[in-house]
This record gives C-alpha cells, sequence and structure tokens, in this order.
C-alpha cells in the first residue's frame, strides 16, 4: 500500500504491487523518474531492486540449495555467514538485508526451510536413521533436529514418516519460501 501511494505520488500508474514486485503502466521511464522513485521509495524505508539483485538473491538461493541438498550432506567448514559472503563476494549484512527485503522471510530461515525440505527427502527413503540424518544435516543432536522440523513442520520426524503413506506432500527445492 505505501509502495503504491509513493508512485503514484509521483504521478506514476502502478498496475501490480505485490510483495518484491511492481508493474508499472508506464513504460521506459527516463533517469530522472528512476532516481525519484528510488528516493521516494527510500524515504519510506524501501528501495528498488533491480537486475543485479533479483540475480544475486538467485545466487543466494542456488548457493544455500547446492550445499543443503549435496549427495555428501552439509559439509561446513565455518558459518553460513562466512560461506555466503565468501562465496558470493559481498558482506553477509548486506545479503541478509537483502534478500529478507525482497523475499519477506529471514535468510536464516530459508536454511532452516531448505534444511527441512532435505530431511523430509532423507525420511522418504528410509535409507537412514534420525541419528545419520541429524549428523548428514550438521545439526547438534536429534532433540535440536526434530525441534526445527517440528516449528516448520507441525509433525515431528517419527510423525511424517508415520504419514508419509497417507501421501503428505512435499515441496520442490525451487518453490521453498
Amino acid at each position: 500500500m505505501v509502495v503504491r501511494q509513493q508512485l503514484e505520488a509521483l504521478g506514476l500508474h502502478p498496475e501490480k504491487v505485490v510483495l518484491g514486485e511492481v508493474a508499472l503502466r508506464e513504460e521506459n521511464l527516463n533517469q530522472d523518474q528512476w532516481m525519484a522513485i528510488e528516493k521516494s521509495l527510500a524515504s519510506a524505508g524501501f528501495e528498488r531492486i533491480d537486475d543485479r539483485k533479483s540475480r544475486l538473491i538467485e545466487s543466494i538461493k542456488n548457493e544455500i540449495i547446492k550445499r543443503v541438498h549435496a549427495p555428501e550432506g552439509l559439509v561446513r567448514k565455518s558459518n553460513w555467514s562466512t560461506l555466503l559472503a565468501e562465496a558470493l563476494h559481498y558482506d553477509y549484512d548486506y545479503l541478509s538485508g537483502l534478500f529478507s527485503s525482497v523475499e519477506g522471510i529471514t535468510l536464516e530461515q530459508y536454511i532452516i526451510r531448505q534444511k527441512v525440505e532435505r530431511v523430509k527427502e532423507l525420511l522418504f527413503y528410509d535409507e537412514r536413521n534420525l541419528s545419520q540424518i541429524a549428523h548428514l544435516m550438521d545439526y547438534s543432536s536429534v532433540a535440536h533436529l526434530s525441534s526445527q522440523f517440528k516449528k516448520v513442520t507441525g509433525l515431528t520426524p517419527s510423525e511424517l514418516k508415520k504419514s508419509r503413506s497417507q501421501g503428505v506432500n512435499r515441496k520442490s527445492i525451487d518453490h521453498i519460501a
């Protein structure tokens, strides 16, 4: 609503305003108009996300997915903030702020959701016990894994295993938000 109001105050006609995306009736805005939009949005606590930032968000997601869904498990030699900053060559605070502002969830929440989806996959394959899965996914304990899993899914890993025959659906990794 705030973004729509800011754009209309500039004499623009937003046709669609949803989280992280705006479609304007106007085409081919000039540099002055873009600067006015950016200034107006900044005054309201928002920023315009250009293609470079969109690509960076996709790179963040891809890096997390690559590490979480690796066949050999989650091998981390340092924390996520260091890994992402080194892999993407940006300060972690910048990456985290950008990700949260566009995706509407924190990087930590996104990582947890990816890990939970990977745990679901491992539970469905039924090739490892919960202790092995916790180790594979870099959880400090089975209790920590179970706690995070229940917060995200509403079920314990054991309850999910029991319900899998009842058709509980998993999410595609590129549709986790």
